[in-house]
């Protein structure tokens, strides 16, 4: 068993090597073609004077653009930088670190080509007006790291304006609630109880939590199993505060009107106090939660601490205080539920079918497909779900939402189950086995320090 000392080592080691790798490489992604270029008259054809043909027939049918260019499968990934993992506003410019690792898992993990674009935007309408202009440009657009409650309004909008023909999806909302709906559910299968009787502890209520909050409500959750708290404690009825916010963010004052049926008063302490779960999207720790707090939780406790970089309590300190299951959103420790399980598989089914919006019950599709993957793993208490290199969970999960989509009546394409997966599992495919080339060519150089 590692000593204490060293598990803060490892714990400490990705950001050491981050500092040393990013400036080596310059950035993450770059732009390649994807068209043979065998001499400098093929530039007739990709160029001028052959790219005006297509040009005039998608001025002629604009469905065309999906046809005759790379749209169908690039996403933008837009962020002002106010709320970036659990750094706070940092502004736009030190996002693009992490906007373009999410661009890099997009292509190795889903086959889509992603761009980051962090922006100035001090208002959700300048956020939404932006997202709007972008739209003949990409197939789809990715929210990232934008605080809340804004966040909400800018989804909500967007999700609910008839001329957006692109599906418009909140990473940090509904990618984390996917993925964690899938650790609950699997977890919940180790420890023995069902989903409609346990008691939810929701340690903060940002975009994160109350996404989770949306896909439990989805699963037949009801809110009177839920006690939440924010930075000013327990919701309940009397919070004047939330009443007054709740055209930003209603979902916070039903918390108070319909959560908490003990009427708790209180923190994090007092909330956490006899649930089954607590699912904490807070702030990084650890010391936000307490080992003795965990141990005041039901028997067989599920603690999910999923604020990055750090969770808000240690695992290993979470288990010596009772919990059974433990959960972060980190790499280096067991039951990852990290939304990159997730938003690569969604976008890409979402896509291939080139559905007009994500829904909720697309999500819900590709939560289920990823807990039914790790069950036929087989499951463990540190082993909730399947790891990020178990690749065959992204083709899986792309097909289920492809297949809701369609079933839904928001897909422009139809296809065939074996259509699709066809088609997914090329795209997905394609994309790392690029990736692989490239390394195996020299044309992305060894890491230093690392074998070759």
């Amino acid at each position: 068993m590692p000593t204490r000392d060293e598990q803060l080592a490892k714990a400490n080691a990705p950001a050491q090597r981050a500092m040393q790798l990013h400036p080596y490489y310059h950035g993450k992604i770059q732009t390649t073609a994807k068209v043979p270029v065998k001499s400098l008259q093929d530039f007739s054809v990709w160029y001028t004077p052959g790219v005006a043909e297509p040009c005039k027939a998608i001025a002629a049918d604009p469905c065309l653009v999906y046809e005759h260019t790379n749209k169908g499968n690039t996403v933008a990934i837009v962020s002002d930088g106010t709320r970036v993992l659990g750094l706070g506003d940092i502004g736009p410019r030190a996002a693009m670190p992490v906007m373009e690792g999410k661009a890099l898992l997009f292509k190795y993990l889903g086959g889509v080509d992603a761009v980051p674009l962090c922006i100035d935007a001090e208002t959700p309408e300048e956020m939404i007006s932006f997202v709007r202009a972008i739209q003949p440009t990409f197939g789809g657009v990715n929210l990232e790291d934008i605080a809340q409650p804004k966040c909400f309004r800018i989804l909500d909008t967007l999700r609910n304006d008839p001329n957006m023909r692109i599906p418009v999806f909140h990473d940090d909302q509904q990618g984390t609630a996917t993925v964690l709906l899938s650790g609950l559910l699997n977890a919940l299968e180790i420890v023995g109880k069902e989903l409609r009787d346990i008691r939810i502890a929701l340690v903060g209520t940002g975009a994160a939590n109350i996404a989770v909050l949306r896909l439990l409500m989805a699963s037949g959750v009801s809110m009177a199993q839920i006690t939440a708290t924010d930075v000013r404690g327990i919701l309940h009825e009397n919070r004047k505060d939330l009443r007054d916010e709740s055209e930003d963010c209603p979902d916070r004052w039903q918390l108070c009107l319909q959560g908490n049926p003990d009427n708790r008063r209180g923190a994090i302490a007092e909330a956490m106090e006899d649930a089954d779960v607590v699912i904490a999207f807070a702030c990084p720790g650890p010391g936000v939660i307490k080992p003795e707090w965990v141990h005041t939780m039901a028997d067989d406790a599920i603690v999910f601490a999923c604020s990055n970089p750090t969770p808000e309590i240690w695992p290993w300190e979470a288990k010596e205080a009772g919990a059974r299951i433990v959960g972060t959103g980190r790499s280096d420790f067991a039951n990852q539920l990290n939304n990159s399980l997730g938003f690569p598989a969604i976008f890409r089914g979402a896509l291939d079918v080139r559905a007009q919006t994500i829904t909720d019950e697309m999500c819900l599709a590709a939560a289920h497909e990823l807990a039914t993957t790790g069950q036929e793993r087989g499951l463990s208490e540190d082993t909730i779900l399947p790891k990020m290199d178990d690749f065959e969970i992204y083709p899986r999960e792309a097909l289920a939402v492809g297949l809701c989509a369609i079933e839904q009546g928001v897909a422009q394409i139809e296809m065939s189950r074996d259509e699709l997966e066809k088609t997914v599992r090329s795209r997905i495919n394609t994309g790392r086995e690029m990736i692989e080339s490239m390394m195996e060519h020299g044309l992305i150089a060894p890491a230093p320090g690392q074998d070759e």
